[in-house]
């Protein structure tokens, strides 16, 4: 339609001309010095519009070969990225390298040159070309500035397989630097940054972000996040203040967490503080049944043991047929030097599960009662089911 409206347009102006041409009578004409050249008027205005037709023909032609020139170098620029990410996703680094390479010379998109360059860099790292990585990458800063958040990632990500946690922390700081919503990417590389170096009370503040987003594996960050309180729990162990602060500001649906519980029980027996250990046990036991905690109940004991007896006795209600829960009474049993209910809880556990603590519990207790040959006897039982689970 466009080429029929130019056709029209054109004979139109060629009827104009000619009309013109037919009643002008006049001359035109041209001074160059030392030249000159007398046309007739409507030869003038005829030549004038082929020059202009002319003109504009070569200027298209010029235009058309600038463009294709364009668009065969942006074509070749994308082949080279998209082979040399095939390339790096099938493992052949090489090519990788070298594909991205070409890319990163011919683009002049700042995303793409961003991209080329952080593959390259990858590829190089993967090579351990180290200084060739390390120049891909501030080729990419230097080039594409607006999207230097590609080529500092990777930087850290590098940074972090070397273990230097505090450079990865200094280059992500480097990107937080100009603010707004940071990727989440970034987030769980500053999330391991902060993991090597230990800072758990960062892990914790940065799993509460990457909770939030729609991005991340909510699985996993919450398994971070569980981690990360477990090594808490553990570096506070010998400060009493700090355990104390940071137990009670933990959620009461975390304080239920049975390995959480297992981890500051033992923090607080180690503390020699059996008072709020026990407290622990017995808000757990009766929801989780943990058995490790069951057998902790019977660590650290002081002047409240016939109370605990009378707590597990009531476990014990609920759970009849609990081996680690009898063991448990058995021990507590026998440091309060009530042998016969001891020798029965004991002898319990064993006829529900034969285990070597209850054999070295018993034969504890006989060699207190002066029966050495059953001690004797209830050591070798011990003895032989733990060479048996070891083997």
């Amino acid at each position: 339609m466009k080429l029929i409206l130019w056709l029209l347009a054109l004979f139109a102006a060629a009827v104009a001309v000619t009309l013109a041409a037919k009643y002008t009578t006049g001359h035109a004409l041209l001074v160059m010095p030392p030249y000159q050249l007398d046309l007739p008027l409507d030869y003038f205005i005829i030549g004038l519009i082929v020059a202009f037709f002319i003109f504009y023909l070569l200027v298209r032609f010029i235009l058309g070969i600038f463009g294709f020139s364009q668009r065969h170098r942006h074509k070749k620029t994308d082949e080279m990225l998209l082979s040399g990410l095939k390339a790096y996703f099938e493992g052949d680094y090489v090519k990788a390298r070298k594909n991205a390479s070409i890319a990163l010379k011919l683009s002049d998109s700042s995303i793409v040159t961003a991209i080329s360059a952080v593959i390259a860099a990858r590829s190089a790292n993967e090579l351990d070309e180290i200084a060739a990585r390390d120049q891909y990458l501030a080729t990419a800063i230097n080039k594409a500035p607006d999207e230097k958040s590609l080529p500092l990632m990777a930087k850290a990500d590098f940074l972090l397989n070397g273990s230097h946690s505090q450079e990865a922390l200094e280059t992500l700081h480097s990107l937080y630097a100009k603010g707004g919503l940071q990727p989440s990417a970034a987030l769980q590389l500053e999330l391991k940054a902060q993991q090597q170096a230990q800072n758990w009370d960062a892990v914790l503040e940065l799993t509460d972000v990457l909770a939030k987003r729609q991005s991340t594996n909510k699985a996993l960050v919450k398994k971070l996040r569980h981690d990360a309180q477990m090594e808490n729990i553990r570096s506070k162990a010998s400060d009493p203040h700090s355990l104390n602060q940071y137990w009670q500001n933990i959620s009461p649906l975390e304080k239920m967490d049975s390995k959480l519980a297992v981890a500051a029980t033992r923090a607080y027996i180690a503390l020699g503080n059996c008072n709020t250990a026990h407290q622990i046990i017995e808000q757990n036991v009766p929801i989780t049944w943990d058995n490790e905690l069951i057998e902790l109940y019977a660590e650290c004991l002081g002047y409240h043991v016939h109370r605990q007896i009378e707590c597990a006795e009531v476990w014990l209600k609920s759970q009849p047929n609990n081996a680690q829960l009898l063991l448990t009474l058995g021990k507590l049993c026998t440091h309060c030097e009530l042998w016969g209910k001891a020798q029965n809880y004991l002898e319990a556990s064993l006829s529900v599960e034969s285990g070597h603590k209850a054999h070295f519990a018993l034969a504890q207790l006989n060699e207190k009662l002066g029966k050495h040959e059953l001690a004797m006897d209830h050591y070798h039982k011990g003895l032989e089911l733990t060479l048996k689970q070891l083997s």
